[in-house]
């Protein structure tokens, strides 16, 4: 059995097991359906969730490719719906959580039955993909992008997204009241690790657009590779600090579930946009990014910071055409 098949089969018992709790634990019903009438959601929902991933998981050809895609269009639709009912009647919060974990789990499984592989090269595709930033251009011009990039990001992914979710968090009614003195030293907490983290973003910009004639984004990357400043410790310190940043924003506004948002990231980070960012920098600049790449990790910092980083030195060394 495949992994995407495997996924459906624990996805047909999950969902069947949950079904049971629904008719049998009120506290399960309360919080994952509300005042939802049961049954009604119990007639589409067994057929088309808890069945069709049975199917999903032993059948093949025709059959099982139309249950994969039932399966999972109806969690979507079933995510969307909660989501909305839990907004406007703050009830069923945890069954939007739930249906979030199996909606994502779906996607990917229903990629793995359909294609054999999830496609994350369309990440890098049409306005997204590899591409240096003009070689030409002022260091002021890549200076400027870089800033307009901090500015966006840091204002969607730390500012608009975070809050966006702490307040659905807490009109789902999933946010834990917390003492005072807990909240007091989230908000401690996190406005030191934020200023740090902030800082180590600010220090990794600046080296790439100063030293490599680029900016952050792949879409726009670096003619040069920069093993200066926070480089020579860590290979990938502003996906380090964006990550930190997250979590600190989490513990500012007290949101487990912003916290968890910043986690998640770092698992697509590291398994989806990483492995095709270092191909294309193994592509461009061959044996320096390889010597670089095995003296410096992906994550943890290299202490103390050498001047040279696997023969490389610390200033930039061009690309291979």
């Amino acid at each position: 059995m495949s992994w995407g098949r495997l996924y459906f089969a624990l996805q047909a018992l999950g969902g069947a097991v949950w079904w049971i709790g629904v008719a049998t634990v009120p506290a399960v019903r309360t919080l994952t359906l509300g005042s939802l009438d049961p049954v009604a959601v119990a007639a589409l929902d067994v057929p088309l969730f808890v069945v069709a991933s049975a199917l999903a998981a032993v059948s093949a050809g025709t059959v099982g490719r139309i249950a994969v895609t039932v399966a999972t269009v109806w969690t979507a639709l079933v995510l969307a719906g909660l989501a909305v009912w839990a907004t406007v009647t703050g009830e069923a919060g945890w069954g939007v959580v739930v249906m979030t974990a199996a909606t994502v789990g779906s996607v990917l499984a229903l990629a793995l039955v359909l294609l054999g592989r999830v496609p994350t090269e369309w990440l890098t595709s049409g306005p997204l993909r590899f591409r240096t930033a003009d070689p030409g251009a002022a260091t002021s011009r890549h200076v400027l992008a870089t800033t307009v990039q901090i500015v966006v990001f840091w204002g969607l992914f730390l500012g608009v997204f975070p809050v966006a979710i702490a307040v659905a968090e807490h009109r789902w009614r999933l946010h834990p009241a917390l003492p005072g003195p807990v909240v007091t030293a989230l908000l401690v907490v996190g406005l030191v690790v934020l200023a740090l983290a902030s800082a180590l973003g600010l220090a990794s910009a600046a080296a790439m657009s100063t030293k490599g004639a680029g900016t952050p984004l792949p879409s726009a990357s670096a003619n040069r590779l920069v093993v200066a400043g926070p480089y020579r410790s860590v290979r990938n310190p502003m996906a380090l600090a964006g990550i930190t940043q997250g979590v600190a924003v989490g513990l500012l506004l007290g949101s487990w579930m912003v916290v968890v948002y910043a986690l998640a990231g770092s698992i697509v980070w590291n398994c989806v946009v990483r492995p095709l960012e270092e191909a294309d920098l193994e592509a461009r600049f061959g044996e320096d990014f390889r010597r670089y790449a095995a003296r410096v990790r992906c994550w943890v910092p290299r202490w103390p910071i050498a001047a040279s980083v696997g023969g490389v030195p610390v200033s930039v060394s061009s690309p291979r055409r």
